[in-house]
């Protein structure tokens, strides 16, 4: 199939990532670049303090899960993962080979034709980089 290129930036997190599990479940590679710079709609504060209970769950038994991880491409690509039908058989598990999050515009994509996905950006919101460092 194709490779496709997908900017995040001031996009929100919940469009891209359903863009890029249809992308994914249909056979394309999908790689989103400007992770960091992605949208997540809501008010600060309750975004921050529900990131900062979903990663206080595995205190417990911090060798089994779930792991959240603090790096934005990887919140990014968790996303994703959950738009996939199963991300741990079948098509999904495939889906989700195909999809590499960045953060940034690295050198060897910068000369490829970027997707920008039209949305309007939510009025409340905040980036990745934000969520990442404040949680």
């Amino acid at each position: 199939m194709e490779k496709i290129f997908v900017d995040a930036a001031n996009t929100s997190m919940g469009r891209i990532a359903s863009f890029a599990a249809k992308q994914a479940l249909s056979g394309n590679e999908v790689v989103i670049l400007n992770s960091d710079l992605a949208l997540i709609s809501g008010r600060k504060e309750q975004n921050i303090d529900d990131f900062k209970l979903k990663r206080a769950l595995n205190t417990i038994k911090p060798r089994k899960g779930p792991f959240f991880s603090k790096s934005t491409e990887k919140i990014m690509k968790r996303c994703v993962r959950g738009m996939l039908p199963d991300f741990r058989l079948g098509r999904g598990k495939v889906a989700l080979k195909k999809v590499k999050c960045y953060d940034g515009l690295p050198i060897e994509f910068s000369k490829e034709k970027i997707i920008k996905i039209n949305a309007k950006a939510p009025s409340k919101s905040m980036t990745l980089t934000e969520l990442s460092k404040r949680a």
